[in-house]
């Protein structure tokens, strides 16, 4: 069994905050979005793992290196044109990243609890292609599965008449390579300009082939946009347990991950992360569903349901930030007497003074 993780995207959706950075290198509670997928492949056995870049592809190849790190063995495949997640499966086979039955893992999405159960059922069962599904209330931002009779009759590309609310999940597991090479060669571009994966397992549909599908029993987050990006990291934190390796003189109430490094001279209040080198300040209080990246330092002011990245710095007087993002190296400062909420996303190496 081996893996492909899809990461070649623009992430133009989460503009400003990937301008600087492949949205799949930002962090979420001290990993980067893409090692959740490639985490989850490994738990589940799957240790050979080709990586589709594109954008800014350089800097993940940097970051992940050669997956040992992670317990993965990673090759990396180049997608120059963004032209759909059909034909980046098309050319990690045409790579040779692929040779016999693989699970597709879009960098961007993140299930909870993994895959790894989907994984052995696949194994066990060896449908020609199996797909996750997950109930959605709004059918028209994905692609979606019609159903009868315990069957999936036809996939719909973000529908604009609702057909059906099962979510295609980012989740795809075929057993044949040359026979989706074979439904690629059908493939026309859609509307978008882009070789849908909807049409691709349509194709397996349409000629008889066994498709069989589950439907996640956890949640599940494909990220793209600033909200769900936030989304996704209220539902990690809600699943962390508190942990305390760094510094605490101030105080730490509930479930906190305080990693190596970290000082707390102010106030957290879990669910929240801070990560390797973040100084809390006295004046400063970080509440729940927060997480500050490494090297983040809070000098005063709070901080709610936002994330803050790498070696950022917060001095907002008496200001709560809440519900915002903040790249890396930004500043924002407050030098007068506000009161109030403030509500940011802030791209890389940005300064904002109030």
């Amino acid at each position: 069994m081996q893996g492909l993780v899809l990461a070649g995207g623009e992430g133009s959706r989460l503009r400003p905050l990937t301008l600087s950075v492949p949205k799949h290198l930002i962090p979420l509670a001290g990993r980067a979005m893409i090692e959740y997928p490639i985490g989850h492949l490994v738990e589940a056995g799957v240790v050979d793992v080709g990586v589709v870049v594109g954008y800014l592809g350089h800097l993940l190849r940097e970051y992940l290196g050669d997956g040992s790190r992670l317990g993965a063995r990673l090759r990396y495949v180049e997608q120059r044109e963004r032209l759909g997640i059909a034909h980046a499966i098309h050319l990690a086979i045409e790579a040779g990243a692929v040779d016999g039955p693989f699970v597709v893992y879009l960098g961007d999405n993140i299930l909870a609890g993994g895959v790894a159960k989907y994984v052995e059922k696949f194994r066990e069962e060896e449908p020609d292609v199996y797909i996750l599904l997950s109930k959605v209330k709004d059918p028209s931002r994905f692609g979606v599965a019609v159903l009868r009779d315990g069957r999936v009759v036809k996939l719909v590309e973000k529908p604009k008449e609702p057909v059906s609310d099962m979510a295609v999940v980012g989740v795809y597991m075929f057993r044949d390579p040359d026979l989706v090479e074979k439904a690629f060669r059908s493939l026309k571009p859609s509307w978008r300009g882009e070789y849908e994966v909807t049409d691709l397992i349509q194709w397996f549909i349409d000629n008889g082939h066994r498709v069989a599908y589950d439907v996640v029993d956890g949640w599940w987050k494909d990220v793209g946009t600033p909200e769900s990006l936030l989304e996704a990291l209220y539902l990690l934190l809600d699943s962390v347990g508190g942990r305390v390796e760094g510094e605490v003189s101030g105080e730490v109430v509930g479930r906190v991950v305080v990693e190596r490094g970290a000082v707390v001279e102010g106030r957290v209040y879990g669910p929240a992360y801070l990560g390797r080198g973040v100084y809390v300040g006295r004046g400063a209080v970080v509440e729940q569903y927060a997480s500050l990246e490494a090297g983040v330092r809070a000098l005063s002011g709070a901080v709610s349901r936002s994330l803050v990245m790498d070696e950022a710095v917060l001095d907002l007087g008496r200001l709560r930030l809440v519900d915002s993002v903040v790249g890396r190296r930004s500043v924002v400062k407050c030098g007068r007497e506000l009161h109030g909420e403030i509500r940011l996303a802030v791209s890389d190496f940005s300064r904002v003074e109030l």
